[in-house]
């Protein structure tokens, strides 16, 4: 039987969302190279839409507890249509995910409704190794 550990965080913290605009709540679940498991939920503001999407507080956490490979993630929106990273979380995700690294999106049931590596996600990703000097 598959380790479901991220899919029932994910849609745990996925209640915990402040999106008073948008009422889209979503919910990430990530474990680091150490196996430690981080989360994160969206936080909105009244400045919207500037807030923090849930991968990104999912990878802060991991980051501050000194964290610096993600080797799985779940995120989970409402509804039956998988809530894939936007733009900006496909390349935070990047600094610290490799291309093979698999993106389960789950709804709140935790139905796995879609599976992509992230160079599915973003191929041909700029990453820390493009900064590398020679």
């Amino acid at each position: 039987m598959p380790d479901d550990t991220l899919i029932d965080a994910a849609i745990a913290v996925r209640i915990h969302a402040y999106a008073p605009y948008s009422h889209f709540l979503v919910g990430a679940a990530l474990h680091d190279a150490d196996g430690r498991l981080f989360v994160g939920c969206n936080t909105e503001n009244a400045a919207y839409p500037e807030g923090l999407c849930a991968e990104g507080g999912a990878i802060s956490a991991m980051v501050a507890a000194g964290g610096r490979r993600i080797v799985d993630l779940v995120i989970c929106g409402g509804g039956d249509r998988a809530c894939a990273p936007c733009g900006g979380c496909r390349q935070k995700i990047r600094e610290f995910g490799a291309p093979d690294l698999r993106i389960r999106m789950v709804n709140p049931s935790g139905t796995v409704l879609l599976v992509r590596t992230l160079a599915e996600l973003l191929p041909d990703a700029f990453g820390p190794e493009d900064l590398a000097t020679g």
